[in-house]
């Protein structure tokens, strides 16, 4: 087994925490190529590597078995955009705040780590979109998260007609609309009061960004539908970003395809943890503030 690492080297504790795993992995003789950037930190730290142990981001996804990405959520979500189609799991290491996509976190670390270098762990893949537009020629957008069509920088509403499966469904004036994995059913959507999505379920949600309308609900509907937007914006600018970190701004009226993609994103998981964990922790979900009184 051979481990690609990367990290965000912005990330406080980063240099500890990627030593922890170069331990581990060293007493059990795997192999790793470490992000030369990452390498660079630890070497201001003492720690030095050969050659052939440091890589580009390029060549720590590539021909490896699995891509270990520290820092927070937006690490693992750029970590999913260059590993792409190839299929390579990515385990999490959170350094942030709030982490639904890291699966391990600075407590406890050793022996976390342990029980995956002992393949103490499963694999869990997570629907990922793809978004293409006229306005786009040539480029596809993907995301884990979610696809987000909105106002840009104009203070105007925009007008956003909604079609599934060329069927027409709904307008919904608003400031956007965001249309979300269930990976991404706990980030945008979720504070545009979206619903929580289990993250294996094969759905894809819609929901709209401060509706100017009461009746301008969230839609969920099957991860086999294709979803078409066409923005038709008061303003100059019309926004798609994948993840909130891709993006591209047209002139509107604009249209934008989104559906599934032909692969999808594959999480290492610890086995003594569910989700139901994981939202009762990062969301206190569940939790009576008068039981703390």
């Amino acid at each position: 087994m051979k481990f690609g690492i990367i990290g965000n080297v912005g990330k406080p504790g980063l240099s500890d925490a990627v030593n922890v795993l170069l331990t581990n992995l060293e007493r059990s003789s795997l192999e790793y190529v470490v992000d030369e950037k990452v390498a660079h930190l630890l070497a201001k730290d003492g720690r030095k590597l050969s050659a052939s142990q440091i890589g580009t981001e390029e060549e720590c996804v590539s021909d490896v078995d699995v891509v270990a990405a520290f820092g927070g959520d937006g690490t693992i979500l750029a970590a999913a955009r260059k590993v792409g189609s190839r299929g390579v799991p990515i385990l999490g290491v959170n350094l942030g705040k709030l982490g639904f996509l890291a699966e391990l976190g600075p407590e406890g670390l050793h022996q976390q780590i342990v029980d995956i270098i002992n393949k103490r762990y499963v694999i869990e893949e997570r629907l990922v979109l793809e978004a293409t537009s006229p306005s786009l020629p040539g480029k596809t957008l993907h995301a884990v998260n979610d696809i987000v069509v909105d106002k840009s920088r104009s203070s105007r509403v925009i007008d956003l007609e909604a079609y599934i499966d060329n069927a027409f469904a709904v307008t919904f004036r608003a400031d956007g609309l965001i249309v979300s994995t269930p990976t991404g059913s706990t980030a945008y959507a979720l504070s545009n009061g979206g619903p929580i999505v289990t993250p294996t379920s094969s759905v894809i949600g819609i929901t709209p960004i401060s509706p100017h309308t009461l009746s301008g609900r969230p839609l969920i509907v099957p991860d086999t539908s294709v979803i078409r937007i066409i923005a038709q914006a008061e303003s100059e600018e019309v926004l798609i970003s994948a993840d909130g970190q891709e993006e591209s701004v047209s002139k509107p009226p604009v249209e934008v395809l989104i559906r599934k993609a032909n692969y999808r994103l594959r999480l290492v998981k610890r086995v003594d943890r569910t989700y139901f964990d994981v939202l009762r922790a990062k969301l206190l979900w569940g939790k009576d503030p008068r039981s703390e009184m």
